[in-house]
């Protein structure tokens, strides 16, 4: 069994690039996606039409199962297979959650601002539910604070307030899929200088996220 997803350019207005994946490519993709939200300090792309794939693959797998002959050794193995997928899967959406609900002003007001064809890092489901979160949050401070203060301090802005935003500085552990050149890397104080480093396949970095974020939004590099 093959599942078929659809990505289209940035640059295509019409024709859309068909991929078709085989199931344990598409289970590759999900640890990939996984692993790169695991330890990335952002929210990264949603993979949304991996996560569905992934969902309609274990649908196939638990049909498949109830049509096997029981106490079947065969059956045992594809279902502890099938937790481990959806322990993987669990995982990313709750990671993904758990950043939406710290960085949620950051999260929106980027969505906000963001431009006509850029990619979103929510999904729609995750944007419903950021926005919620928000309306429930200010819902919260305005009934145990806010309306115990002066009227002039009852008003609060979450999306221009201080508040948490991703640590892009931070630094992560990285393996290279792709060979790249000049990868420019800013100095960490003032007496350095920026300089120029190539990264060869196979290798394995520890390097500040903000200078590799756009090699792990391309696939070049993976989080590990």
């Amino acid at each position: 069994m093959t599942e078929e997803l659809d990505h289209t350019g940035q640059d295509s207005d019409a024709d859309s690039e068909e991929v078709v994946l085989t199931p344990a490519e598409l289970i590759e993709k999900l640890e990939q996606a996984w692993m790169n939200e695991k330890f990335a300090p952002e929210l990264l792309e949603s993979k949304s039409e991996i996560v569905e794939c992934v969902m309609e693959q274990l649908d196939h797998m638990e049909e498949n199962l109830r049509r096997a002959k029981k106490g079947d050794l065969k059956v045992s193995i594809h279902r502890m297979e099938m937790e481990r997928i959806r322990y993987v899967l669990s995982s990313y959406l709750r990671c993904r959650l758990m950043k939406i609900e710290k960085f949620f002003p950051h999260i929106l007001e980027k969505e906000k601002t963001s431009g006509e064809g850029e990619l979103s890092s929510l999904s729609p489901e995750e944007l419903v539910f950021a926005k919620q979160y928000m309306a429930n949050t200010e819902t919260y401070l305005k009934n145990v604070a806010l309306k115990h203060m002066p009227p002039n301090l009852q008003v609060v802005d979450l999306l221009r307030s201080a508040v948490p935003k991703p640590d892009l500085d931070s630094y992560v552990f990285l393996r290279v899929k792709e060979r790249q050149e000049n990868i420019l890397v800013e100095p960490e104080t003032d007496e350095q200088r920026d300089y120029v480093i190539d990264l060869e396949e196979g290798s394995q970095h520890l390097i500040r996220y903000k200078t590799i974020a756009p090699l792990v939004a391309s696939g070049a590099v993976q989080l590990i």
